[in-house]
């Protein structure tokens, strides 16, 4: 069971199942604003221009503040996606050990400053032979 547990936990929190969850959450969050954008500015203005409803002042302010909620719904969704993934994140890299650089596998020839091997002995451009404190 506990080998399970760690594998589920490893597909999990991979990058792909993340970014998917995010996507569709952040989509969910999207689709209101379109539908709120939809029903409180473009239908309206539809029915005004085509003569099927006409609307006061209170309708108006109705409209924008129904967008303007939807808006701010979406912000803070995004907000707070943003704030659990970069949690998630720093306690995935709290048991991570910092990669060491790599050990060089090339130098450059101190006679015709080419790059060549950090094996090599003698230069294969100019021919000059190398010193092994040459680097």
């Amino acid at each position: 069971m506990k080998k399970f547990v760690e594998e589920f936990k490893a597909f999990a929190l991979r990058g792909n199942v993340m970014d998917m969850a995010v996507g569709v959450l952040i989509g969910g969050a999207f689709t209101g604003i379109i539908t709120s954008l939809t029903d409180n500015f473009i239908n309206p203005v539809l029915n005004f221009f085509t003569g099927g409803q006409m609307y006061d002042l209170q309708d108006v302010a109705g409209f924008a503040s129904a967008f303007v909620s939807s808006l701010i719904n979406f912000l803070i969704t995004a907000l707070v996606l943003f704030c659990l993934l970069k949690g998630i994140n720093t306690l995935l890299s709290l048991g991570r050990k910092k990669e060491e650089p790599a050990a060089p596998v090339t130098k450059i020839c101190p006679f015709c400053k080419t790059e060549i091997s950090i094996e090599a002995t003698r230069c294969p451009h100019c021919t000059s032979q190398l010193e092994d404190k040459a680097e």
